[in-house]
């Protein structure tokens, strides 16, 4: 009797081997189509730049834009305050020291130098009288001395004759006693009042200093409100170029104002601005150098200031030797700052394609010069006229140097 086998349903072990193959069959494909494809973009032979991969000597230097300033500039700032009455001299014009620029005018300074003089006068007048009444009073004293010492010898005089006349008993013992105090009162008065004397003398010649003193610092407190009084001009502190003057006629100035500045024509200077990318390598005494009427000039770095503003820094630099003709204040220059020494590097032109691929890559030409293949680079230095290449190109090799916005995301290019 046959068996009847039942059919098996559901998902089979040899089901699952041609899943597998067919997942593969898939992604093979999937491959062929999409990953395994390079993207390539066509590109005008006349719309790219192509550039030689060189050998040779890297000027590490960058490129300045300066402008001529003064060697040093001085404020002008008035001691005194006041209302401009005069102006003197407008901008532009040349001064020496202490040529005058502006008057003021201050009737505040000029009622302070007169009540100081007042003041000093009745210090006058009243020393004056001092010494007169200190006079009279040691004129005084003195009479009042002379007159005690006459005293004194009439009173010893009656009291030796006294003590004559009572040793011989002429005389009474009371009498006698009466003359010798009167002596001796006499001569106690005396000596009383010539230790006065000597105490007034004292004191009269140091309220005497005292007052003389006074008067010296009056005098000189009124000869320093005078000063002021001539501060009132004011006047350049060095010869130079009034570069600037911001008044007007009837303006309150106050003092310690800034109004204008005087120019030091004594040298020049160039102000320039660099990149914060280069504040670690800029150092005082850097050599530099300008082209100017078919002459190279020398510079220094004379002063750095560390203020870092719109990501750029200031520098000062001045001529060394010769300087060119006819510089002119404001003159514009573009300098060549060197940072370092020239060494020996695989180099390319400058480029716009550093703005796109930011020195990590760059397209190179084959052979043929048909197509050009995506490749990893990497760039050091720069100047502006060269890229310095550590890795990824090797000489006589050529690369696209223009820029590579349209075809950023392309491996290849064909070149047509």
């Amino acid at each position: 009797m046959d068996i009847q086998i039942e059919k098996k349903t559901g998902l089979q072990r040899r089901h699952i081997a041609y899943i597998a193959v067919g997942v593969l069959v898939v992604a093979v494909v999937c491959w062929a189509v999409f990953g395994g494809r390079t993207s390539s973009a066509r590109v005008s032979a006349a719309a790219i730049s192509i550039a030689d991969v060189t050998y040779g000597e890297f000027n590490d230097f960058i490129r300045l834009n300066g402008q001529v300033k003064p060697i040093s500039v001085v404020q002008i700032s008035p001691e005194e305050g006041g209302i401009v009455r005069e102006k003197v001299v407008d901008e532009g014009a040349f001064v020496k020291k202490g040529d005058v620029i502006l008057r003021l005018s201050n009737s505040n300074l000029d009622l302070q130098i007169l009540n100081a003089e007042s003041e000093l006068a009745e210090k006058q007048n009243l020393l004056r009288n001092t010494q007169v009444t200190m006079q009279q009073d040691k004129l005084n004293n003195e009479t009042e001395k002379v007159q005690l010492e006459i005293d004194t010898q009439r009173k010893r005089r009656t009291y030796e004759q006294y003590k004559q006349l009572y040793d011989e008993q002429l005389i009474s013992r009371e009498e006698y006693l009466q003359a010798q105090e009167d002596y001796e009162l006499a001569m106690k008065k005396h000596s009383l009042i010539t230790e006065r004397l000597v105490q007034d003398s004292i004191y009269r010649t140091i309220q005497m200093v005292q007052m003389e003193e006074n008067l010296d610092n009056m005098r000189q407190n009124v000869l320093l409100i005078r000063e002021r009084k001539s501060k009132l001009d004011v006047k350049a502190t060095i010869d130079g170029e009034l570069g600037l003057l911001d008044v007007e006629l009837g303006q309150n100035i106050l003092a310690g104002q800034m109004v204008g500045q005087i120019n030091d024509l004594s040298g020049e200077k160039i102000e320039a601005y660099i990149d914060e990318h280069y504040i670690d390598r800029v150092s005082n005494g850097l050599p530099a150098a300008l082209d100017r009427q078919g002459s190279r000039f020398d510079l220094r770095v004379r002063k750095i200031y560390p203020e870092v503003r719109d990501g750029r820094f200031r520098t000062d630099l001045v001529f060394v030797g010769e300087k060119p003709d006819n510089v002119r204040i404001g003159q514009t220059y573009y300098i060549d700052l060197q940072l370092g020494e020239p060494t020996e590097s695989v180099l390319i032109p400058k480029g716009t394609f550093f703005q796109t691929t930011g020195g990590r890559w760059i397209f190179v030409v084959d052979k043929d010069g048909h197509k050009a293949y995506r490749r990893n680079i990497r760039i050091g230095r720069q100047n502006p006229q060269y890229y310095e290449v550590l890795e990824g190109l090797e000489k006589g090799e050529r690369v696209i140097v223009s820029g590579y916005e349209s075809y950023k995301d392309n491996d290849v290019l064909i070149i047509e």
